[in-house]
């Protein structure tokens, strides 16, 4: 089989590449290790996160995109290049077309470094795509219609809520809070709590274990590892479910205060459309537990976590590869 295009949902904490008639195909973490003193790159995607709390001092291990946008264009470029080279496999014989997922908020210098960078690294032509566009799309989602939609996708680094009417952003926040805060919120929260100190992988695992947005009836916990940083020593403590629930309060609620800004912007027609067909939740943030029933005991709004929630993106770049001409108003490319 011939890859002549690419979709890449190209996020702060995950890359994911989108093959028409194929699928999914990669799903790695962006990361990317470089030896300090060759400032060569040794690994890329899961071998590189591996690496993360684990080098010496001769490898520094970058996550090259912040809040959603190049923040090291170099290692963005080295890092696009083996995923398109790892999805193309032996079948290189043309240079793809690549759709590339991007936040809503984003400036046309940050829209044109992503564009070049996937040039440098072997696109033929780039397009990027917004990313509530993108979740709406792979979520089934009918963004042609006059009706209203709400989308609200929390990734890595941003959380990206948009109405969506006539193929077209009619209201939208870009809100700069999303997983990677929460996993933060976890590790300031254990060490101020227990003075233990605890790293970024370990912070995300608690996350996924037993994070939840609203706290429990029933009791759960989880034993965990880190250094305590009075003795200077590993130690191990147990943590509950309701103690996650307060950690990560205060990035749940800045989400929120996005949602609800774009609710206020939303026109009155659009705004019953939503409150009749509820709001829709994508990206691996959605995957948090009881995420959907916070948001609607705050907002009044009926939320439903989308199916293959953190896929959604990924599937959308595959959506507009098939119909290219029919959604080009909706994407951006530079000649």
């Amino acid at each position: 089989m011939l890859i002549r295009q690419l979709g890449i949902d190209l996020g702060t904490a995950n890359t994911l590449v989108f093959i028409p008639q194929k699928g999914i195909v990669i799903n790695e973490p962006s990361v990317v290790a470089i030896s300090a003193d060759e400032n060569k790159v040794l690994a890329i995607g899961l071998e590189a996160k591996e690496m993360l709390g684990r080098t010496p001092e001769m490898i520094k291990t970058y996550k090259p995109l912040k809040d959603g946008v190049i923040a090291d264009y170099r290692v963005t470029e080295a890092m696009l290049r083996y995923f398109i080279d790892k999805a193309l496999g032996s079948f290189k014989i043309f240079k793809p077309e690549l759709v590339i997922s991007v936040p809503v908020g984003v400036t046309s210098t940050e829209r044109r470094a992503v564009i070049d960078a996937a040039r440098e690294a072997g696109a033929k032509e780039a397009y990027v795509a917004r990313e509530p566009i993108l979740a709406a799309l792979g979520a089934g989602v009918q963004i042609n219609s006059p009706g209203g939609n709400m989308i609200v996708n929390i990734g890595g680094g941003t959380t990206e809520v948009a109405v969506i009417s006539l193929g077209g952003i009619v209201a939208w926040a870009s809100v700069r809070i999303a997983g990677n805060k929460m996993d933060e919120a976890i590790t300031e929260y254990i060490k101020r709590k227990y003075n233990l100190a605890i790293g970024e992988r370990t912070a995300e695992e608690i996350k996924i274990q037993i994070g939840t947005a609203i706290p429990l009836k029933q009791k759960e916990e989880l034993e965990i590892r880190g250094l305590d940083l009075t003795e200077g020593l590993p130690k191990n403590i147990v943590i509950t479910a309701n103690e996650i629930a307060e950690a990560i309060a205060p990035p749940l609620k800045d989400i929120i205060q996005g949602v609800k800004a774009v609710l206020a912007e939303t026109p009155p027609e659009l705004a019953a459309d939503i409150m009749e067909r509820g709001m829709l939740l994508s990206g691996g943030g959605a995957l948090l537990r009881n995420i959907n029933e916070l948001i609607t005991k705050v907002t009044g709004v009926p939320s439903f976590v989308a199916d293959e929630a953190i896929f959604c993106v990924a599937k959308g770049t595959g959506v507009i590869l098939e119909n290219l001409d029919l959604y080009k108003k909706s994407i951006t490319t530079y000649k």
